[in-house]
């Protein structure tokens, strides 16, 4: 499509917010991630309310931070018999009730919130929900009564009749101060500021509206119809905005030079024949297609970028085998690059197994035609890691597995021909390019590698710069895992997990026991654990000023707050967390239980150092220690197929996707696997959805997709390194596959006839905003 160019961009964007709307919203707001006027604008509301519409108060829970809209019921001040004043009011869905409860010292400091909260007026409602007495209640909540906080009668008419709009806020910047300030940026924004990366002939192609009206719509929506429309047009614009960046990073790859990697000249002889002649079993249709696909890129002179996706178990080791193979066999070497040291030293045992003598070049009964498999991470010693760079900078070792060890600026290759990434989850694109760069010369070729599998639109969203393939088939032979949830709270049910890890380890099999944490006296993460899974945020009482009316009694501590407060009944959350479980303590309480007794029982998590490490899991896996206790260190990659049992404390505490991976450790030989997952979580909540789905299924595929509806959908895309959300805002890639279809087919049409965007500058000025100031290699992957 033939599009004109556009004008430069306007400064007024980058401006700091703070111009417009002081210091102190500007500080709160910048908590929210607001710090420019263009910031603001973006700041888009996460909800509507229509008018007459109330909350559904049973979508609340206890210790969650809400903003509801109700009806007032009922109001009651007076005196408690301590003297405190306490004005209770009831407010209403129609249904359900709710109290809200405003202390001070005397009356008069609550007359205030008296003549405002009158009965039967509607307000919209801030706080954490808490237990009073058998109900709901919200204590000093932060609110705005509709029809009142406005001085003209007339607007207080007209904004009663247009939908509402919720923002994500905090308890010192509620959503209606939130809406004040993005109002006053966006009174001050013309049309002609406010950049549009979506060209105009797209827009009509597309019947989208521009940026500027789009953006008025769904910050002050006069009906339903404007944000709706204003939404849709919004999610076109980020998928629009981020396939063209893939599309200008693949494209830009494409163009660079790399060797053609083809094999051996006499294909019969070479490395990768005869590792073909020594493996014990026949390749599975999906890994030879896949193998075809990866040995035809590899032959060409242009970088391969190939993503292999597969099913826990499905072979994707064996796969990037033999391309690395492929490679050695045209004279070049191969690096895999892990995430974990854990992880790096098991990938360095299992292609020493697979390869046997073809990986002993230099040793005594070496094969004619063997390479080297060499280790470098960053705890080897002086000695080794010498000797190991000397292999890798010699040309010595044809394979070169690691962590972020490889990427340092000593580490010198002879000739890189391709680059593996394992557990892309783990690596910023900047990470995995910083090992493709290093290389002198041509580009290398890269194959990235995922734990599990993932939606087709996330990885047309978050992958869209790489070909993909994917594995589907399990290997033979393989009997399967049973997975059951285990109630933490049923002692019967506990026992009965011990006496099962007894019966596993008298029959020779090993048993994983995997924590959260190390010791007690530790945050949770480790290693390979995603702290965000696993820190539930329960805030102790806090005197807020902003919940107060300025002429509230500005003494009153916290400490007496809360006596005034528990004197009423009011009962307080808990101070902490329930703790979670750790490694250290549940390993020594297994050496304790009668179940267990005369039972070795190991430990491993990140901090122990790589030999110690290296010794735990090679007891383990021989089975002089058959239980080992352990971090999520074990979550990818570890093989051990004598491993029958994975049991998984706090499971509720974890993701999805990370019980996947952990419960795929297990049944990897000829005896069935079963996973138990030890969950506190209540009945209906997300967390105990994740342990009833995990248990309802082993397609990683299905899991995948329930993943991606379970968890915010904004965190597929992770964080940017240059400090600004990359997460998307309203596009959802299960639901807008078809638009983010339309947007990619889009994006390729213009990056092809303009690769430098030099037409388009606000396009080319969005992808700078959302993947860093520099450059798109900044963009994450989650």
């Amino acid at each position: 499509m033939a599009v004109a160019a556009e004008g430069d961009a306007v400064p007024l964007l980058d401006r700091p917010v703070r111009r417009l709307v002081g210091d102190r919203t500007a500080k709160e707001l910048e908590k929210l991630g607001v710090r420019t006027v263009e910031d603001a604008l973006l700041h888009l509301p996460r909800r509507y309310v229509v008018p007459g519409e109330l909350t559904d108060m049973r979508s609340l829970t206890v210790g969650e931070d809400v903003t509801v809209m109700a009806r007032v019921a009922g109001v009651s001040l007076r005196r408690t018999q301590r003297g405190t004043a306490l004005l209770h009011v009831t407010i209403t869905d129609g249904v359900r009730e709710m109290l809200l409860a405003f202390f001070a010292r005397t009356t008069k400091v609550l007359e205030h919130h008296q003549r405002r909260l009158a009965v039967g007026r509607v307000g919209v409602f801030g706080g954490r929900v808490r237990a009073y007495r058998g109900a709901y209640e919200l204590t000093h909540p932060d609110y705005q009564v509709i029809g009142v906080d406005v001085d003209d009668e007339a607007a207080a008419l007209d904004r009663s009749s247009r939908p509402m709009p919720f923002y994500p806020a905090s308890s010192a910047l509620p959503t209606w101060r939130v809406r004040k300030a993005v109002a006053t940026v966006l009174g001050a924004v013309r049309p002609e500021d406010v950049l549009d990366p979506v060209p105009q002939e797209l827009r009509a192609a597309r019947g989208l509206a521009d940026r500027y009206s789009t953006l008025r719509e769904l910050h002050d929506p006069a009906d339903e119809g404007q944000y709706h429309r204003g939404r849709d047009r919004m999610r076109y614009e980020e998928a629009f905005v981020l396939q063209a960046a893939l599309a200008r990073r693949r494209r830009a790859v494409a163009q660079q030079e790399a060797v053609a990697r083809p094999g051996a000249p006499d294909a019969a002889s070479g490395l990768l024949a005869a590792f073909d002649l020594r493996l014990p079993f026949t390749l599975t249709a999906g890994q030879a297609e896949v193998g075809e696909a990866i040995a035809r890129d590899l032959a060409q002179p242009r970088p391969m970028q190939r993503l292999l996706q597969g099913e826990v178990g499905s072979g994707k080791t064996l796969v990037a085998l033999r391309a690395m193979l492929q490679v050695v066999d045209s004279g070049g070497q191969a690096a895999l690059l892990a995430p974990t040291e854990v992880l790096a030293a098991q990938h360095t045992r299992t292609l020493r197994s697979l390869l046997g003598p073809l990986a002993e070049d230099g040793l005594l009964g070496a094969a004619d035609a063997a390479t080297r498999v060499t280790l470098l991470t960053g705890s080897l010693g002086a000695a080794a890691r010498r000797e190991a760079l000397l292999d890798v900078a010699s040309g010595r070792a044809g394979i070169v597995v690691g962590t972020h060890a490889l990427l340092g600026p000593k580490v010198q290759f002879a000739d890189l021909g391709l680059v593996v990434v394992d557990e892309q989850h783990r690596f910023g694109v900047e990470q995995r390019d910083a090992l493709r760069t290093r290389a002198d010369g041509p580009t290398p070729h890269l194959l990235v590698m995922t734990a599990t599998p993932i939606p087709r639109t996330v990885a047309m969203t978050v992958f869209g710069d790489l070909e993909t393939s994917t594995l589907t088939e399990v290997p033979a032979g393989r009997p399967g895992v049973t997975t059951h949830v285990v109630p933490a709270d049923n002692h019967a049910w506990l026992e009965r997990t011990w006496r099962r890890v007894r019966e596993e380890v008298d029959a020779g099999h090993r048993v994983y026991v995997v924590c959260p944490r190390i010791s007690a006296d530790d945050d949770a993460g480790d290693e390979g654990t995603d702290a965000a899974d696993l820190v539930t945020d329960v805030a102790g009482l806090r005197w807020e000023e902003s919940r107060t009316p300025a002429s509230a009694d500005p003494t009153a501590t916290d400490r007496e707050f809360l006596r005034l407060m528990t004197a009423e009944g009011f009962v307080p959350p808990p101070d902490e967390p329930r703790p979670l479980r750790a490694v250290l303590d549940v390993a020594q309480e297994l050496r304790g239980h009668p179940a267990l007794a005369g039972v070795p029982i190991g430990i491993l998590h990140g901090r122990l150092g790589a030999a110690e490490k290296d010794d735990t899991m090679a007891r383990f896996a021989g089975g002089e220690v058959p239980v080992l206790v352990s971090t999520t260190v074990v979550e990818v990659g570890v093989d051990v197929p004598e491993a029958t049992v994975m049991v998984v404390m706090d499971a509720d505490r974890f993701g999805l996707s990370q019980l996947h991976q952990l419960r795929g450790r297990v049944g990897r030989g000829s005896d069935p696997g079963l996973c138990l997952l030890v969950s506190s979580a209540a009945p209906g909540t997300a967390a105990a959805a994740r342990t009833e789905v995990l248990a309802s299924t082993t397609d990683g595929f299905r899991l995948a997709d329930a993943d991606l509806r379970l968890r915010r959908e904004g965190d597929v895309l992770g964080a940017s390194q240059s400090g600004r959300g990359s997460s998307l805002r309203l596009l959802r890639v299960l639901e807008d596959a078809d638009l983010i279809a339309t947007a990619r087919q889009d994006a390729l049409e213009l990056v092809e006839a303009d690769p430098s965007l030099a037409r388009w500058p606000a396009l080319r000025r969005a992808i700078d905003r959302w993947l860093g100031p520099d450059r798109e290699e900044f963009l994450e992957r989650s």
